[in-house]
């Protein structure tokens, strides 16, 4: 349970911290590809045992519509400290929808591969877990092409008592280029 905690903290507030996403055409300006994604950093120090915690998650989607786009998006998290080590890589599609360039909603599932270790104990477990993302948020255009996202998404597939996750909701905050 220190483990499933310890890595929800961490998990978590990584995703508070350093949030970056983006998304951008290539070639001229009639290309609908977009690529970006997000990133983050986390630590804690002190003698609760300290750690890190590396986050990204890269996507690649196709804008469908001027207010639509799907695609595929990946991720990958480590977390390291002196009693527990993580990683978990994802994989799965996505779609968002934008309305008047002020407001979006979004969908995402991810299925994702997981190792942990606690180094207390040397308990080890790899497992996967399917997690389905709903949610949206505020846009606002920052300047041409570039806005700033800030919302949130739930995981629809929650189950409290069998989830390597603390909880359900993750807080997005984020910039997007080339919408």
């Amino acid at each position: 349970m220190k483990k499933i905690l310890l890595f929800s903290l961490m998990f978590f507030g990584l995703m508070w911290n350093a949030q970056i996403s983006g998304s951008s055409k290539i070639g001229d300006g009639d290309s609908k590809w977009t690529f970006g994604g997000y990133a983050g950093l986390g630590g804690s120090f002190g003698s609760g045992g300290g750690g890190t915690t590396v986050y990204i998650t890269p996507r690649v989607g196709y804008r469908i519509t001027d207010d639509f786009e799907a695609g595929v998006a990946g991720s990958f998290s480590w977390s390291n400290s002196s009693y527990y080590s993580s990683t978990m890589i994802g994989v799965g599609p996505f779609v968002n929808y934008y309305f008047s360039r002020s407001f979006f909603l979004g969908g995402m599932f991810q299925e994702y591969f997981i190792n942990q270790t606690n180094k207390s104990t040397d308990q080890k477990y790899s497992g996967n877990e399917a997690a389905l993302y709903l949610g949206g948020g505020y846009m606002q255009q920052l300047g041409n092409r570039t806005y700033i996202q800030i919302g949130g998404m739930y995981n629809v597939l929650y189950q409290k008592e069998k989830s390597v996750f603390g909880g359900g909701f993750v807080p997005q905050v984020g910039i997007v280029y080339g919408l």
